[in-house]
């Protein structure tokens, strides 16, 4: 859409869509550039204002590319799942988020990190088992791993909403096992630099920080005795996981490490002595599965708990976790209300513990960027406040329902593949214990679909590895985010990535 915008040098035709990728702000932000620039020099700010005033900016941007030439056989050969069950994944599209945006996702997911593992060393040393197993879902025979503490989680993604008022609030964080590694980082890189000029990918420096953060964790295995070849596994049929697992590994690989490729139908385990895959000894496992699945796997033939073996393993120093066992107590959902209720009650915590257990900057964090979370709606209900219910180990959306104001239910998701039984889907986590978290408001966004123009809510996932933010994942789904969700690698201003290119 062409404007005509008045500055100090005449009117001035504008196209609305660079205007608002160069300069994505609020109206109030809008506004207060404008007014710190009274002679309008600032012909972007000016042009932004009158396009909130004619039109309302849409962040994503379609790309003026045919989808076959964005996802070339190279790119297939790194994304092969860019369609999934028969349909779009990644479209030939792009989000825009603009560099205060950027500054202010990076700011606050870095503190929630420390947020988190602060409060992971806490339930460590401090919960008893029964409070992990009832508040947090923690299976029995999981426990004595998560307790064991490790310097960092490997790879985490905590996902956010940007509210229409520009705030952002956290509303969880995948810890256990996150994926979306490579079209974040390899896609979005390489769609944005042939693709979109003037602008770059938030993620250049992923693969330095995923080195960092193996290097880390690997360093502290070898100082426990684990060395040796470093496994991957995942579910060998699944493409989007063993995509994940392999791009994983042979970052690993380039760091001088010897990696083995193990599918979870190769594995095997000798009670007691270790794991096995086709022969070799594996010192430390790389998996792409959950905890709470495995904590429950069971031999075919005889039945035994296998999945308990290599927990014990891990408890006996003889096997390595990565995601380590400890980040199952992050990746509940009952570990958000965890915080909330810490930081209501963080005056009888710090007396617990004889010192402050949050900082100043780390309660102003959670006040600001995370949402109120309890084991019981009552306080939802009594003053009338819309709120979202999620099972514990609730994965892309399933398992959560959204409730109006009066309690009553708007909606539930319990997954759109085809691949899954619907009826086994709502069994299984409709069985779980559930959290209810202050629900907020999402952005609504459209995208170009094959099938045509589909308005969707945008949500904004952002990545810290060993730490560091580094970069963001976003998806347009429904209210609630599904496994049908379409991504759209997300860009800024090249002034705007606040890292240096590769």
């Amino acid at each position: 859409m062409m404007v005509t915008v008045t500055t100090p040098v005449g009117e001035q035709v504008v196209d609305t869509t660079t205007v608002a990728a160069k300069l994505l702000l609020p109206l109030p932000k809008a506004r207060q550039v404008i007014r710190q620039s009274p002679a309008l020099k600032d012909l972007a700010a000016a042009a932004y204002l009158a396009v909130l005033e004619v039109d309302e900016v849409n962040r994503i941007v379609q790309l003026e590319r045919e989808r076959d030439e964005v996802f070339t056989k190279e790119v297939e050969q790194h994304i092969p799942y860019h369609r999934m069950y028969g349909k779009e994944y990644c479209l030939p599209q792009v989000t825009l988020y603009a560099e205060e945006e950027i500054v202010r996702l990076k700011y606050a997911s870095e503190m929630l990190d420390s947020v988190y593992m602060r409060t992971l060393r806490f339930a460590q040393r401090y919960l008893p088992d029964a409070f992990l197993n009832q508040q947090l879902g923690i299976h029995a025979a999981l426990i004595p791993a998560a307790r064991l503490e490790v310097p960092g989680h490997g790879v985490s993604r905590q996902d956010y909403i940007i509210q229409p008022d520009g705030s952002m609030k956290c509303i969880e964080n995948n810890t256990d096992t996150p994926t979306g590694m490579p079209e974040a980082s390899y896609l979005a890189q390489k769609m944005i630099s042939e693709h979109a000029e003037g602008f770059g990918a938030t993620t250049v420096e992923m693969r330095l920080h995923i080195q960092q953060a193996f290097g880390a964790l690997l360093t502290h295995y070898e100082q426990a005795g684990l060395t040796g070849t470093v496994a991957f596994t995942c579910y060998d049929w699944h493409l989007e996981d063993r995509c994940n697992t392999t791009y994983l590994m042979e970052i690993v690989r380039e760091m001088g490490y010897k990696v083995l490729y193990a599918p979870l139908s190769e594995l095997e385990i000798i009670k007691d002595e270790g794991l096995y895959c086709q022969g070799e000894r594996i010192s430390v496992l790389y998996r792409l599965y959950p905890l709470e699945y495995l904590v429950n796997d069971e031999a075919e033939d005889t039945g035994e708990r296998v999945g308990e073996w290599l927990l014990d393993l891990v408890t006996q120093g003889k096997l390595a976790l990565i995601n380590p066992a400890q980040s199952i107590i992050t990746q509940s959902k009952g570990f958000m209300a965890l915080i909330w209720s810490l930081f209501e009650r963080h005056d009888e915590a710090s007396e617990l513990l004889e010192e402050p257990l949050f900082t100043r900057e780390e309660m102003q964090a959670i006040s600001e960027f995370m949402l109120p979370t309890y084991y019981d709606p009552v306080l939802f209900h009594q003053n009338k406040v819309p709120y979202v219910a999620k099972s514990y180990w609730g994965r892309e959306g399933k398992g959560t329902s959204l409730f109006h104001a009066d309690g009553t239910l708007q909606e539930s998701e319990w997954g759109q593949s085809e691949d899954e039984n619907r009826e086994d889907v709502q069994s299984y986590y409709g069985q779980q214990p559930v959290i209810y978290q202050k629900r907020c408001t999402m952005e609504s966004v459209e995208v170009h679909r094959e099938e045509g123009l589909y308005t969707g809510y945008l949500l904004t996932g952002v990545y810290v590895i060993g730490g560091h933010y580094s970069g963001l994942l976003p998806r347009v789904g429904g209210r609630i985010t599904g496994d049908m969700a379409y991504y759209c690698p997300a860009a800024v201003p090249v002034s705007g990535t606040g890292e240096k290119e590769e």
